[in-house]
């Protein structure tokens, strides 16, 4: 199944993202750990791309197995930051072959030893460059890209990156998903302006549920997220107890859950951290409103 097709169906569902082993002697347990999360049954499971490519393999096993056994639809994320075009061919080709519908098509992190080079001779300077090759050679897929509430690193401003992100709907994405967002209102306040833009394809917003301490600082480095006092004040209260941690960062992801479904968004998108008691908790937490 196509995710545009779960989206445009109009119930409210959830979507959880897992990612890849590192090296093979973890895939039994990763492959595990996503497998309880497919036992969920949730409206499709995104599975990410290895760093530089190096665990990209393990990419395909695992969203395969878990729409083949669990028949739940999958998202296979691609990189291409610093490939070359036969490389990225190779890849659809696998991913075709695996009988994946879907592909979150994204530039990726630059490689540290890259980093400051010069990128004009590149066969992929961004994302768009990826999305338009798969929309013009391979139409079947169905096309996810992403999108930042809070203004992508490397945009000048708000405005540009809005600029940025309709070029890349125009180039062939489906649907949208968010950065991690740990405030609603600056989601709302991001939809206005970018269908006030003219950018009208369906967005999920992305909660990451923060179960430890640890995880905060972590997840600042990586999307430079907003954190509301709200939420500071949780993590000072129990960020010392993983237990208590684990709990209230459960049931505050729960509350903007319910908070995006009570203001008209349908799909909510999970970043579950191959983490199956976590997933299962917030599902749990929403059964009712899921009817599950």
């Amino acid at each position: 199944m196509k995710i545009i097709d779960v989206l445009k169906s109009g119930k409210l569902s959830l979507s959880f993202e897992v990612f890849p082993p590192k090296t093979e002697t973890a895939f039994d347990s990763v492959k595990q750990a996503t497998e309880e999360i497919a036992r969920l049954h949730p409206s499709f499971m995104s599975v990410t791309y290895g760093a530089g490519g190096g665990t990209s393999r393990y990419t395909l096993d695992i969203a395969k197995n878990i729409k083949e056994r669990y028949g739940v639809p999958t998202l296979a994320h691609l990189t291409c930051v610093s490939s070359t075009k036969q490389t990225v061919a190779e890849k659809i080709s696998e991913i075709k072959a695996a009988g994946i519908e879907n592909v979150m098509a994204l530039r990726g992190d630059i490689p540290a030893e890259l980093e400051g080079a010069d990128r004009a001779g590149w066969d992929y300077r961004y994302a768009v460059d990826l999305v338009r090759e798969l929309k013009e050679t391979n139409s079947d897929f169905c096309i996810g890209g992403a999108c930042y509430p809070e203004i992508h690193p490397e945009s000048a401003d708000q405005k540009e990156d809005i600029k940025r992100l309709g070029e890349k709907v125009d180039a062939g994405c489906d649907f949208l998903t968010t950065q991690m967002v740990f405030d609603n209102n600056l989601l709302y306040n991001f939809l206005y302006k970018i269908r006030e833009a003219g950018i009208t394809v369906p967005v999920i917003p992305g909660i990451m549920p923060i179960t430890n301490g640890k995880q905060v600082e972590r997840a600042m480095k990586l999307s430079g997220s907003f954190m509301p006092q709200r939420f500071k004040s949780l993590v000072d209260k129990f960020g010392a107890d993983p237990a208590a941690m684990k709990q209230a960062g459960i049931a505050y992801a729960t509350d903007q859950i319910i908070d995006l479904f009570a203001n008209g968004i349908t799909n909510v998108h999970v970043y579950s951290m191959n983490k199956p008691d976590v997933a299962e908790k917030i599902q749990r937490n929403l059964s009712d409103l899921l009817g599950k």
